[in-house]
């Protein structure tokens, strides 16, 4: 509805315009219209502008179904435009990098060693939590981010998606199946419901984030940064009076949680021993690394010249072993051979700093 874009932000008229053209398709012309003529009144009559009250008549003639569909209507326009707005947000705040903001500090006087100092002792959490009223369901959470995915392909200049759609149309089937989906829930969630959403979060947004944050802190510092950010969740744990939070809850929360980063560093560990293919044949690499290698159960003659890879099968395996003892479940993946859990992260910490030292060598 490019009417409707009553901001100067061409990504709302963007997607106000395909929201007009999906409730068109599905809605009918003559919805569409009714839709148009009380979003122009209501503006009217926010301006002040004589005769506005016309809007009240439009209401008047709604059907129930109308107004349901008017209702939703202008609720997926509002999240459209929300959507269209935070990226607004995000891209035109300026100096908010982590150079920038280590510029700044230096600038006042804050050198390198307090910047350090403080962040070995500082300790940000963002804390996932719930709402006993929380009404949105994750399919349309699930849909608004992938609208959000495109748009960043579109950033790029790309008219097609990696499968070959175009990004137009891909965007468009996101916003049909927003208004093809059902909005709000039928039932309460329950505390496992709310434990596995809240995971969503930490797999779709802290697990893959947080590595790419520490890495700009790792380059901007020119060290390592210290692990001053971490996420928290308050869902199956919290004592609040909830009777539906007990000790078996929180076994559950746990687990799941346990869940959820073993099987983030699982597919990490994966992909690595997929791309380091280094031989032997033509780089010499560390003694530490090689002992690693030779202690990872990965026997393979396909793999015999390649030290990376054996380690990285081993590392592997104890993550998968230790996937299995703290949720009870197999692996997705299941190791070829067999290993021992890891007794602490710190173990699984050692094993792949001698992976990343090697490398550096």
């Amino acid at each position: 509805m490019a009417s409707l874009a009553i901001a100067n932000n061409p990504d709302v008229r963007f997607l106000g315009r395909l929201l007009g053209d999906v409730i068109r398709a599905y809605g009918g012309e003559e919805l569409f219209k009714r839709i148009e003529y009380i979003r122009a009144t209501s503006v009217d009559r926010a301006r002040g502008v004589a005769g506005a009250g016309a809007i009240d008549r439009g209401l008047d003639r709604l059907s129930l179904d109308e107004t349901l569909d008017f209702t939703r209507g202008f609720m997926l326009f509002s999240m459209l435009a929300n959507l269209a707005e935070d990226r607004q947000g995000v891209e035109t705040e300026k100096d908010a990098d982590v150079p920038a903001a280590l510029a700044r500090l230096q600038a006042e006087g804050i050198g390198h060693d307090a910047i350090m100092a403080l962040l070995e002792h500082a300790l940000v959490v963002p804390v996932l939590t719930a709402h006993p009223t929380e009404v949105r369901r994750k399919s349309m959470i699930d849909h608004k981010n992938r609208i959000a995915e495109l748009m960043q392909l579109n950033d790029l200049g790309l008219d097609e998606t990696p499968d070959g759609d175009k990004i137009d149309e891909a965007i468009t089937r996101q916003i049909a199946l927003l208004w093809q989906t059902r909005v709000l829930r039928r039932e309460k969630l329950g505390v496992a419901d709310e434990v596995e959403t809240a995971l969503s979060y930490l797999r779709d947004v802290f697990l893959p984030v947080m590595p790419a944050l520490y890495a700009r802190w790792d380059r901007a510092l020119g060290e390592r940064a210290p692990s001053f950010l971490k996420a928290g969740s308050w869902i199956g744990g919290d004592r609040d009076g909830n009777p539906f939070v007990t000790a078996e809850s929180m076994r559950v929360a746990l687990a799941k949680a346990a869940e959820a980063v073993l099987g983030y560093y699982l597919g990490a560990v994966h992909a690595l021993g997929a791309e380091l293919s280094i031989s032997t044949e033509h780089v010499t690499v560390s003694h530490a690394l090689l002992a690693l290698a030779d202690a990872s159960g990965d026997t393979a003659k396909s793999r015999a010249d390649e030290p990376y890879r054996r380690a990285l099968s081993g590392i592997y395996a104890r993550l998968s072993a230790t996937h299995q003892a703290l949720t009870g479940k197999v692996a997705p993946r299941p190791a070829p051979i067999a290993a021992e859990p890891y007794p602490n992260p710190g173990a699984f910490r050692d094993e792949l700093v001698v992976v990343a030292h090697a490398l550096a060598e």
